[in-house]
């Protein structure tokens, strides 16, 4: 399966993927869902995948040989993130629609985020159908694969005015929600933190399932909220309600 997310700050962009795609006793498979496409200049851009694998690299395929072969339209010519995310749905159906039959789901799913010069950094989430959606200020992050798990931490945390660095914390306590509640989401966990007008993803880490961080992450997290647990206040009704059980 697959965890993604992206958040959007004031300050720029976060992104953290997982890297499973299959698991079982003795069957896990791994394999990137982050990739990275910039000019240099003038644009940035990260695509998250998740859905199925053949879509999803035959997509990557496309992007990386249409910028290559220069095509008028690619992730170096588009005008906007709106722009790109219409491009990416665009060759996502096109690659779907090249598998029909057998039982098997082809589609996929992507985040799409970045910045193009003269815009602000954008995340968009896009469908298997090509249609998409955008983050706002009331929920500044998306997600695809097992979203569920590491949701709460975002809903309760994440704010426009965060910094860079604690959003990507946020977004690393919710992977290891979700792969402590899901067996089939699990390392290497890559992050990329992007500083808006930067034009560039050199902050890019990759931490494996041998990572100490990634144990230390979690021991401490769920030290903290073992503590935070125990200060909660009694429930003060519980003794009145049992008193009126007693007397009727």
């Amino acid at each position: 399966m697959t965890y993604c997310v992206a958040i959007t700050t004031d300050k720029g962009l976060v992104f953290v993927s997982d890297s499973r795609t299959n698991a079982g006793v003795d069957n896990v498979s791994s394999y990137s869902k982050m990739h990275r496409f910039e000019s240099g200049t003038d644009r940035s851009f990260v695509l998250l995948s998740a859905g199925n694998l053949a879509t999803t690299q035959r997509v990557v395929q496309q992007l990386h040989r249409e910028i290559q072969q220069c095509l008028p339209l690619n992730l170096m010519t588009v005008a906007s993130m709106t722009d790109a995310a219409d491009y990416i749905g665009h060759v996502n159906v096109l690659q779907q629609g090249k598998h029909t039959g057998s039982g098997v789901n082809y589609e996929a799913n992507f985040i799409i985020g970045g910045q193009i010069a003269g815009s602000v950094p954008e995340i968009y989430l896009v469908y298997p159908q090509g249609n998409y959606i955008t983050a706002s200020s009331y929920t500044p992050y998306l997600q695809i694969g097992e979203g569920k798990y590491g949701k709460t931490i975002l809903d309760r945390i994440l704010a426009p005015d965060l910094n860079l660095e604690t959003a990507a914390l946020c977004a690393m306590l919710s992977m290891d929600s979700t792969m402590n509640s899901n067996i089939t989401v699990g390392p290497p966990i890559e992050v990329i933190i992007y500083s808006a007008d930067s034009f560039s993803l050199d902050r890019y880490y990759c931490f494996d399932e041998h990572s100490e961080y990634l144990r230390e992450l979690r021991r401490s997290w769920d030290r903290n909220l073992k503590e935070a647990f125990n200060k909660l206040p009694p429930i003060a009704w519980a003794s009145n309600w049992d008193e009126q059980q007693n007397t009727q």
